[in-house]
């Protein structure tokens, strides 16, 4: 398999992900309080999930040393994550806390990348995103606590549809790119 094969199957890839994240957003958008509260289930079970792991490794590590806080971990995990379970508006209310620091980093992060990759083709998109993703994470800031119910659904469904948008533009372009490989080599 070639270097360009690769690139060429990479970049229709990229496409169909990109288009599964534009569904996605669309849907949480749709459907806001179900995407708040399946955001909710899935962190509450990867909490309690990492709960479970650190009390199997103050297990196995109880004659290293340790053992006292890998339990507290431990506890601290499991406690958070059926806490969230038991109580959906209070875990949502921090779920939402959370995201607007979440998505404010993302947008400082894609922001800074941007301007790194300015050069490359496609990478207005990026800046778009970056933009996009900083003012939701404020949005959502700004709006805490009175708007939990819907703001996850929503502002995530936005996050992931602008973010889909800007990946397949970025996706478009390297294709584009490829596309413009063999016409170059030839001249």
């Amino acid at each position: 398999m070639t270097l360009g094969t690769i690139a060429k199957e990479s970049v229709g890839w990229s496409i169909g992900l990109s288009i599964l994240m534009i569904i996605a957003g669309i849907l949480a958008i749709v459907i806001p309080p179900v995407a708040g509260l399946a955001v909710l289930l899935v962190v509450s079970w990867l909490l309690m999930f990492s709960g479970a792991a650190h009390l199997v490794l103050a297990w196995h590590i109880r004659a290293a040393g340790g053992l006292f806080w890998e339990l507290l971990l431990g506890i601290l995990y499991l406690g958070v994550g059926i806490y969230a379970l038991l109580h959906p508006v209070a875990g949502l209310a921090s779920l939402t806390l959370l995201l607007a620091a979440y998505l404010f980093v993302e947008g400082v992060l894609e922001l800074v990348l941007s301007f790194r990759m300015r050069p490359m083709r496609g990478t207005g998109w990026l800046l778009f995103d970056g933009v996009v993703t900083l003012i939701l994470g404020i949005l959502i800031w700004r709006t805490w606590p009175s708007s939990t119910e819907w703001v996850i659904g929503t502002l995530l469904g936005i996050s992931m549809l602008f973010s889909g948008v800007s990946r397949l533009g970025i996706s478009l372009a390297a294709r584009r790119a490829l596309a413009d490989l063999p016409l170059k080599k030839a001249a």
